[in-house]
């Protein structure tokens, strides 16, 4: 029983980590209709980002989340404006295509420039534990997860509670009515991809805390992300959150009663049930 609360316990840490992995690209997704197959590259590039800092700057990787995501919001803004712009409400396939080939440049630059080794954020604390009711919890995953969680929340708060979150979810449920009220598409959907890249290096930054990085994990990043956006729905972070947990826990009991080369099977599986049994997922809108 001991070892099942603590396997428990770790997918609940590893799911809050899931859920702003998963974040931004639903939230380009629901508003830009594009489904951005560069998003794990992205989330990349922000760990990336947030190792550089640490190692060269000194800078702790909880403290530098936010120079991660504000260098992300730029850089997003400016891939929207510059390219993804010319394809936005269009067919899902010319994005797919355009997105594909953003991740596969941002791969190999990373590859040119960080090299393909293996590395990981070390802060001074990474090896405290602390014990909660005789189970055993890492410092560092549960600041990532508590971070993590505490960030889709205020995600969730911005869309519900203020003017441009408003008009994001305005344009996301229908456009040609947002347009009537003033609301400016171009400058917007910047303004979105911009904040679901910033999502993606906060994301990144709190991968590197907990993982190993190179330059080849974005595209299981993305299919994870994928995978919790559908199980969780798109039309609300609390549902990103309910299917980074589920996806956590999940993988964590796989791991346990079946070995760690199941954990993919099994969180894939549980993908496939739920766009059967209900496929606009646990906490979407039903048609």
């Amino acid at each position: 029983m001991d070892l099942l609360l603590q396997v428990l316990a770790n997918g609940i840490l590893q799911g809050g980590q899931y859920a702003i992995m998963a974040l931004g690209l639903a939230l380009v997704w629901g508003v830009l209709n594009i489904v951005n197959l560069a998003h794990g590259a992205f989330i990349m590039l922000g760990a990336y980002i947030s190792w550089y800092s640490f190692a060269w700057l000194g800078l702790d990787p909880f403290l530098g989340l936010p120079v991660t995501a504000i260098l992300m919001f730029g850089l997003g803004y400016a891939v929207q404006r510059g390219i993804l712009n010319l394809v936005a409400r269009a067919p899902m396939f010319n994005t797919l295509l355009i997105t594909f080939g953003l991740e596969v440049v941002l791969t190999y630059l990373a590859q040119l420039v960080f090299s393909a080794d293996f590395r990981t954020i070390n802060p001074s604390y990474s090896g405290r534990n602390i014990d909660v009711l005789g189970l055993t919890i890492p410092v560092v995953r549960l600041a990532a997860c508590a971070l993590a969680i505490v960030l889709t929340l205020a995600m969730w708060r911005f869309l519900l509670h203020t003017r441009l979150g408003r008009a994001i979810r305005a344009t996301a449920q229908n456009l040609p009515a947002a347009r009537l009220h003033g609301v400016e598409p171009r400058h917007l959907y910047a303004v979105t991809f911009g904040l679901g890249l910033a999502l993606a290096g906060a994301a990144g930054g709190l991968y590197s805390t907990v993982s190993q990085i190179n330059p080849y994990i974005g595209a299981t990043l993305t299919a994870k992300s994928f995978a919790i956006a559908i199980i969780g729905g798109l039309d609300t972070p609390l549902g990103v959150i309910a299917g980074g947990l589920v996806l956590g826990l999940i993988e964590a009991l796989a791991a346990l009663y079946a070995g760690p080369t199941f954990t993919d099977v099994a969180s894939f599986g549980v993908l496939v049930l739920v766009l059967i049994v209900r496929p606009s997922g646990l906490l979407g809108r039903t048609a």
